[in-house]
């Protein structure tokens, strides 16, 4: 396994714009200098943390899947993020991953975030994703999973966890040590994308966007309340040094979740 070059790209987001924000991401991701390996979006990238599902969906094959394969091929890299997303009467908070070949996988965000009332306009996922890319294994969730450590849970050895959010600052001291708490109980190299600026809703969010080693330790924080694109090389020999020195995982409890 090679080391894997990451580029986080903390954003503010025009309102319920998909267009405007396609826009705006293919600026900033075309002056990106350093070769990468994936390039991480925040959460419902193209709307901000929006409930109007019904004026802003859009199907698999739409505008914006379509574009996420235009930028995945232009910089060799694969890209996440998350959309609105229609499939036959359900909506989805879908995390889209899309290669540069132009394979696309999804995950449906599992815990929607009940204060918002977000589980009254999407359908929960059900499973999760697991994607193998550049020898690594990778397991990407959505916001509001990153307070569920069941879910999170590295029964399949995963080298890399990613949360994409529109997280609020008021809550940001826990986003910080929560992300950190994952990095350390799944001994994996843990990201947390978060967006920043105001929503059409008056909440504010500081970004706060983070690398963390499979320690735990804290190499990179994203400038809070700044927008910012950023590039980091996760280290391979890091997560075989821990787990060799450390072989917490191999003594997890056996249970599984049920629905």
């Amino acid at each position: 396994m090679q080391d894997l070059t990451v580029t986080l790209v903390q954003s503010t987001l025009h309102w319920e714009q998909p267009e405007a924000n396609r826009t705006m991401f293919a600026e900033k991701l075309a002056a990106i200098k350093e070769k990468t390996d994936l390039v991480v979006l925040p959460e419902m990238f193209t709307t901000g943390f929006s409930m109007n599902a019904a004026e802003l969906a859009e199907e698999m094959d739409g505008p914006t899947v379509f574009w996420m394969k235009k930028m995945a091929l232009s910089l060799d890299a694969a890209i996440t993020g998350s959309l609105i997303i229609k499939e036959k009467e359900n909506y989805y908070n879908r995390l889209v991953w899309v290669l540069p070949n132009g394979g696309v996988s999804y995950y449906d965000k599992r815990h929607l975030f009940t204060m918002a009332k977000e589980e009254l306009t999407y359908t929960a996922g059900r499973e999760r994703l697991i994607l193998d890319w550049r020898g690594w294994k990778i397991c990407p969730l959505v916001c509001y999973d990153l307070r569920f450590p069941v879910w999170s849970r590295n029964d399949v050895n995963y080298d890399l966890l990613i949360y994409i959010a529109n997280w609020p600052e008021k809550r940001n001291f826990a986003w910080k040590n929560l992300l950190q708490a994952r990095a350390i109980e799944n001994q994996a190299w843990t990201i947390g994308v978060n967006r920043v600026g105001e929503d059409g809703n008056g909440w504010y969010f500081s970004g706060d966007s983070s690398v963390y080693g499979p320690l735990g330790a804290d190499f990179y924080y994203q400038n809070a309340h700044k927008e910012d694109i950023f590039t980091y090389k996760l280290l391979a020999n890091r997560i075989s040094e821990i787990r060799s020195q450390m072989p917490f995982l191999e003594d997890m409890d056996d249970f599984h979740v049920k629905f």
